[in-house]
């Protein structure tokens, strides 16, 4: 997993979301064993205290549970992953009209735009006979 971090919030909370990419993305398949506490700190560069803050967080959440003597291990809920999944997908999608709408676009002209990236406008045109 590459590890990236930003000043704009908590470590731990950065590996919180990373954890959970690597999860919904499929990089820690449902059933996995996941890498020790110390293990996973070592990979990011961080202490094993704020790693283990953030995998109890995970665990909270239920994507990750604990079996005393083997480890921690993703959760086998897919449902659980794809709630997850929707969740990362919402807030990244809220963050980016936000974006849009500062920078002064209208929603219509949002769609158009994302119409436009994903080439749907073209193949609308050519379907449409324009």
């Amino acid at each position: 997993m590459r590890w990236q971090f930003s000043n704009d919030a908590p470590i731990y909370t950065q590996l919180i979301r990373q954890i959970k990419v690597g999860i919904v993305s499929g990089g820690f398949p449902p059933g996995e064993r996941l890498p020790s506490v110390r293990d996973l700190a070592t990979e990011a560069g961080v202490n094993p205290n704020t790693m283990q803050r953030a995998l109890m967080e995970l665990e909270r959440d239920g994507l990750v549970y604990s079996q005393r003597t083997a480890g921690r291990f993703v959760t086998e809920d897919k449902a659980m992953i794809e709630t997850a999944k929707r969740g990362l997908a919402e807030r990244h999608i809220k963050t980016f009209l936000e974006a849009m709408l500062n920078l002064g676009f209208q929603q219509e002209e949002i769609v158009s735009l994302l119409r436009q990236e994903t080439g749907e406008e073209e193949t609308n045109h050519v379907s449409s006979g324009m």
